[in-house]
């Protein structure tokens, strides 16, 4: 599998300092790589007491045997991870609240290729941190895949999100959760986050603006856009046009699917 070098947060510490009631049924975070999954993590994480935090590892379909324990349903913690819709993981998961997060798929192959480039992440793809290819190029290849080192986005979404969808899962679009965060002291923020949190299990107490703060503060995440390090690469804020037409060629009524219109 590849390797993800992440520096070490301080969100333990940071969960302690506020009364914490314990989950009464297990929840897993789950998400298409590359949607946010660290930021939504971080939240959750400053409302569940820190014994009851799985985090051996992201939990994926290559290491699932490895990590049934913390989806056990008579054990109930919180964990995360980027899980495939099969039939092994919706048994296992059968227990458990279970929360979807996705990002539009035009800012998901800018986010993958920043990725990819990035000194955070290592794997069989490196060569494309040496500056050969065009920007053009490396984003085609977040859209079509790169044969045998690297899945088309049309995999990824399919089996982490699309194939989840209509069962038991609720739902988070990574652009309203940050578009909630920006507006964190207003009545729709509280909206969003009460469901959220309803959805997860979790009561919401009356610090819940303070934890989610502390919870969504990029310096806690290594792979926030401007933690990532490595080749100065320029990168777009939207994606090109041609790329859009591409990407609603290789994954044709995706976007309409996971509510982007």
């Amino acid at each position: 599998m590849p390797i993800v070098r992440m520096f070490p947060d301080t969100l333990n510490d940071e969960n302690r300092r506020f009364d914490q009631a314990p989950l009464r049924q297990t929840l897993f975070l789950n998400s298409v790589p590359k949607c946010g999954s660290h930021l939504l993590r971080n939240i959750i994480r400053m409302f569940v007491p820190v014994e009851q935090q799985y985090h051996a590892q992201f939990i994926q379909w290559a290491n699932l045997g490895q990590h049934l324990s913390a989806l056990d349903p008579t054990k109930p913690q919180l964990s995360w991870g980027h899980l495939f819709f099969s039939d092994d993981s919706a048994m296992e998961l059968a227990g458990a609240r279970k929360i979807l997060l996705v990002r539009d798929p035009y800012d998901w192959v800018l986010a993958r290729a920043r990725f990819f480039v990035s000194s955070e992440f290592s794997g069989n793809v490196d060569r494309l941190k040496n500056g050969e290819l065009s920007v053009e190029q490396l984003l085609n290849l977040m859209i079509f895949g790169i044969y045998q080192k690297a899945p088309p986005m049309i995999d990824i979404y399919t089996n982490n999100a699309v194939a989840w969808l209509g069962t038991d899962i609720h739902l988070v679009r990574y652009e309203e959760l940050v578009a909630n965060l920006k507006q964190l002291e207003s009545r729709a923020a509280e909206f969003f986050f009460a469901t959220l949190f309803d959805a997860c299990g979790i009561a919401m107490p009356s610090d819940w603006r303070e934890r989610v703060a502390i919870g969504s503060d990029r310096k806690q995440s290594g792979t926030a856009r401007e933690n990532l390090t490595g080749p100065a690469i320029d990168f777009p804020d939207e994606l090109p046009a041609m790329q859009k037409k591409l990407v609603d060629f290789a994954v044709p009524g995706l976007r309409a699917i996971l509510g982007y219109f």
